[in-house]
């Protein structure tokens, strides 16, 4: 069995934001892990989250959508190992990862809409 690396972007915002866990998570193939996201947005009726993997030397891949109301989806090659659930209670969207694979070993974003128009921090951070 391998070890599986799995790092998270932690942004230092003010008014809407997302927060996740600050440092990497060690986990063992084969295993689970769930990823934090806290968010705070003025639009907290209507939140749209979205978590994208993005692996070595390769830009980030959309993984899947939750928002207030409705269920939202997953993209195409992430279904089934990976589920979140959007709290709006508790201003949160973990990320849950089952069956882990080496494969799974990447930088994991969550991201508040909008991603990148009107989100100056985030756009800042990326530059």
């Amino acid at each position: 069995m391998g070890t599986i690396s799995v790092f998270v972007y932690l942004p230092e915002c003010t008014g809407d934001h997302v927060q996740q866990q600050p440092e990497g998570v060690i986990a063992t193939e084969g295993g689970l892990v769930t990823l934090s996201c806290q968010y705070n947005t003025s639009a907290n009726n209507n939140a749209y989250l979205f978590w994208y993997k993005q692996e070595e030397n390769d830009f980030p891949k959309h993984m899947l959508t939750r928002f207030s109301f409705g269920s939202g989806d997953n993209a195409g090659g992430f279904k089934g190992r990976f589920d979140a659930s959007l709290n709006a209670k508790t201003q949160s969207v973990p990320l849950t990862i089952q069956r882990l694979q080496l494969s799974d070993s990447a930088l994991y974003y969550c991201a508040l809409q909008p991603t990148v128009a009107g989100n100056l921090c985030t756009l800042y951070k990326n530059l």
